[in-house]
């Protein structure tokens, strides 16, 4: 590593300070930094597995994200239905996209997994293309071979289950794909995925282009998501419609989804289109899959996400799905209640009990109930947005912060566990977008114990409308050090 180390949101004179507390209570200097580190980074690049079912996209990314020794995040969501995890090799983070966990063949494999290579690639700075070196490369594989031409990203080619010597020969011929160098690996033994490693991280920009934030001057990205039909589409036109204002159309090429540049309130917004996909996918299983790749695409792109919600049926899994997507992007939220004006009285003292059990764990979300057909309350829709980006943005300078853990720790002690009381000692905000608190404890701290930080920290200190990271590091016993 270089000395050159990242203070995250911390200032020099503010990280100075806070080390020496961290040395003053025992902490071992480098870990401190490297949570500081990890949490303070911004926006990290992503990187799409894909290729074939059953080639070992999963294995391989198990393969990738599994050396991260790091901090568990302890986040509490509903279904881990994951689509992004985070990854470590050679002191460099970045996002992984495992597309293996979709394979249902809806349209007859080949369309199938182009779909999928579609929109992993979209989102995604740099790409592992996976080949199975033993059976060679199929017209699907070529299939994604000009997909992956067509969107111009770096790729690099995995030639998998290589496992000894006879198979170096079948990985060679790998190389008429016309896509550079095969690099055989055995995903299942391990073999090779060091070096595959090194060659994602030359492909891998320092830091993805995208650049949040309005220091750029650019308009801020909204992306629109819910389940299908849930009326994205007629909102987005009553938006863009009733102000007469849509600034333009960006047409983009094949896998761009038309991002609209839309003025509301005096503001230039752009949102990111998940609504149409052009794709003729007509059967309704297959939509569902199809809307969650898209949503997760949609959502690696924006900076808040706007989940639109049919207030006329039942709150579903699908729905708590996506939201859950939001969250673990680390996306501001807010959450719109749509066609309110068709329900009747006792539809609605259902769903207010449905948003109080079903929505419980992002009750932080602004929530606006609006009709897409009518356009009502759609003025509102404006102001929650601003001021879920706001909580986005929002940073505790570590003073007040300590100020108010000390407080908090004293008032509602850790509970005694195995006669042992961890206390929080101190902790620091090393990142935004999300917020993102890095917490040193004398011992571990129990999940019960971290959602009610959590909660204190949203009444002190606002964070509406947007998830929180929280990782906590447990002082190592003194004498154990080598």
């Amino acid at each position: 590593m270089n000395d050159q180390h990242d203070h995250g949101a911390l200032g020099d004179a503010e990280y100075a300070e806070f080390m020496e507390l961290a040395a003053e209570e025992g902490f071992d200097i480098e870990d401190v930094e490297g949570a500081i580190e990890a949490a303070g980074h911004g926006p990290l690049p992503v990187l799409a597995v894909v290729g074939r079912p059953n080639v070992g996209k999963s294995t391989l990314v198990n393969r990738i994200i599994g050396r991260r020794e790091a901090v568990v995040e302890d986040k509490p969501g509903v279904t881990r239905d994951r689509v992004t995890y985070e990854a470590e090799w050679a002191g460099r983070r970045f996002k992984v996209v495992d597309t293996g966990g979709w394979e249902q063949d809806v349209l007859g494999i080949d369309a199938s997994v182009a779909a999928q290579a579609e929109y992993a690639i979209e989102a995604a700075d740099a790409v592992v293309f996976v080949v199975d070196a033993t059976v060679g490369a199929t017209d699907t594989d070529e299939a994604v071979v000009k997909l992956l031409r067509r969107a111009g990203k770096p790729v690099v080619l995995a030639a998998n289950k290589v496992d000894g010597p006879s198979a170096e020969a079948d990985a060679a011929m790998l190389w008429s794909l016309g896509l550079g160098e095969p690099h055989p690996v055995s995903a299942l033994h391990g073999r090779g995925t060091g070096d595959l490693l090194d060659e994602v991280l030359k492909a891998l920009p320092e830091a993805p282009e995208q650049t949040f934030g309005t220091a750029v001057g650019g308009p801020r990205r909204i992306a629109l998501i819910g389940r299908p039909n849930v009326g994205k589409s007629s909102l987005l036109n009553k938006v863009a419609g009733e102000e007469r204002v849509v600034v333009n159309e960006m047409a983009g090429t094949t896998r761009d989804p038309v991002d609209e540049l839309i003025e509301l309130g005096g503001t230039t917004w752009k949102f990111v289109d998940t609504a149409g996909i052009r794709k003729k996918v007509h059967l309704q299983e297959g939509a569902d899959y199809y809307a969650s790749l898209r949503t997760a695409a949609a959502v690696e792109k924006a900076e808040v996400a706007v989940v639109l919600i049919d207030t006329t049926e039942s709150i579903s899994v699908q729905d708590q799905r996506i939201i859950t997507m939001a969250v673990e992007a680390g996306r501001a939220l807010v959450i719109a209640y749509n066609k309110w004006d068709e329900l009747d009285e006792e539809r609605r003292y259902y769903l207010e009990r449905e948003i109080e059990t079903e929505m419980q764990q992002v009750s932080w979300a602004p929530r606006v109930n609006v009709s897409a057909r009518t356009g009502r309350n759609m003025e509102k829709l404006v102001p929650a947005i601003e001021k879920a980006l706001d909580g986005w943005e929002t940073r505790v300078p570590t003073g007040r912060l300590n100020a108010f853990l000390g407080e908090l720790v004293a008032a509602h002690p850790h509970p005694i566990r195995g006669g042992k009381q961890p206390r929080i000692l101190f902790g620091t905000q090393a990142g935004t977008k999300p917020p993102r608190f890095v917490l040193f404890a004398s011992g571990f701290l129990e999940h019960g114990y971290r959602r009610f930080v959590e909660r204190r920290l949203r009444e002190e200190f606002g964070f509406e409308g947007t998830p929180i990271h929280m990782s906590v590091r447990v002082r190592e016993k003194r004498g154990r050090k080598k």
